[in-house]
C-alpha cells in the first residue's frame, strides 16, 4: 500500500502547479455569473479523509447473527489504492444544476473485526492476526438550484438533488482459534447501493475588497431507512482563469444497521470557468 503514497502526492503537485503557472488577473476582471448568459465550471480536487464507522455484514457461515467490523481514523494515503473526483455547476442567471463525483478505493491489513453475534447473542472474538479490509466507494450528487442573494459581498443558492453511495467492502480474518459456527479464517464482502433525496445551501463569502473569499457548503438528506449529511468550510483565491481553494469536508451516512460512516478531512482544488 506504500504505493498509494506517491499517487497524492502527484495529485497535490498536478493541482498546485496548475495554479502557479496559471495567469493571475486583478478581481475587476471576474466575470459576472448573474448575468443571465450561461457559466460553466469544473473543479477538479483531491480530497483526503480520514474514514471511522462501522460496516455490519450478515454470518457468512449461514447460521444467523452478524459480523461487524470498525475503521478507525488513520493515515488516508497509506491505505488509499486509487482515487478520483470533480465536480461541474452549470449556472444561467439564477437557476443552476450542479453535480459532484467521488471514487475512493482503500485497503488496509489492519484488524477490523470487532464483534461476532452469533443466534444467541454476543461471541467473544480471540486475537485477529493479519485482518484485512478493503473499501471501494462511490458517491454521486446531482442537484438543481436556485440563487436567493447576490451581492458583490457573495452569494447564497438553495438546492435539493439525490445522492448515490455505492458501496463496496470487504472484510477478512485470520482468528486464533473458531468463533462459534464462523471459521478460524475467511472473508466476506457486499455491496451497497443506497439513494438519497437532499436539500441543502452553498455558496461564498467575499473577504472585503481582496481577491480572498470563504465558500461554504451544507446538505442532508435521506430515505425511509437511512440518512446522509455532508458539509464543507474554507477558504479561496480569485484567479482571472478561476478559483483555487482549501476547505475541511465531512460526509456521513448511517444505513438502517449495517453503515456507520464518515468521512473527514482537507480538500484543495482548483476551479476553472469558462
Amino acid at each position: 500500500m506504500i504505493r498509494a503514497i506517491p499517487v497524492g502526492r502527484q495529485l497535490v503537485v498536478l493541482i498546485f502547479g496548475v495554479i502557479a503557472l496559471a495567469p493571475v488577473a486583478p478581481v475587476s476582471a471576474e466575470e459576472d455569473m448573474f448575468d443571465g448568459k450561461w457559466h460553466f465550471a469544473i473543479t477538479p480536487y483531491l480530497w483526503l479523509p480520514d474514514m471511522s464507522g462501522t460496516i455490519t455484514y450478515q454470518n457468512p457461515a449461514g447460521a444467523g447473527g452478524s459480523l461487524t467490523a470498525t475503521a478507525e481514523p488513520d493515515s488516508y494515503l497509506q491505505s488509499l489504492d486509487f482515487a478520483a473526483m470533480f465536480a461541474g455547476e452549470a449556472r444561467k442567471g439564477d437557476a443552476l444544476i450542479f453535480t459532484d463525483y467521488i471514487y475512493l478505493h482503500l485497503g488496509g491489513h489492519d484488524s477490523a473485526v470487532q464483534s461476532v453475534t452469533g443466534p444467541g447473542g454476543n461471541v467473544e472474538v480471540p486475537f485477529n492476526e493479519n485482518g484485512s479490509w478493503s473499501v471501494v466507494a462511490n458517491v454521486w450528487t446531482l442537484a438543481g438550484g436556485y440563487s436567493v442573494l447576490h451581492k458583490p459581498e457573495g452569494f447564497l443558492d438553495l438546492f435539493g438533488g439525490v445522492r448515490l453511495l455505492n458501496l463496496s467492502s470487504s472484510v477478512g480474518w485470520n482468528f486464533s482459534g473458531p468463533v462459534g459456527s464462523l471459521a478460524k479464517t475467511g472473508s466476506i464482502s457486499q455491496t451497497n447501493n443506497v439513494w438519497d433525496a437532499i436539500v441543502g445551501l452553498k455558496g461564498q463569502v467575499r473577504l472585503g475588497e481582496s481577491s480572498w473569499f470563504v465558500p461554504y457548503y451544507a446538505d442532508i438528506g435521506g430515505a425511509s431507512s437511512n440518512w446522509t449529511w455532508q458539509a464543507a468550510l474554507g477558504v479561496g483565491y480569485h484567479f482571472g482563469w478561476g478559483d483555487a481553494v482549501l476547505l475541511v469536508r465531512s460526509l456521513s451516512y448511517s444505513v438502517n444497521d449495517e453503515i456507520d460512516l464518515r468521512m473527514t478531512g482537507p480538500v484543495f482544488g482548483a476551479t476553472f470557468k469558462f
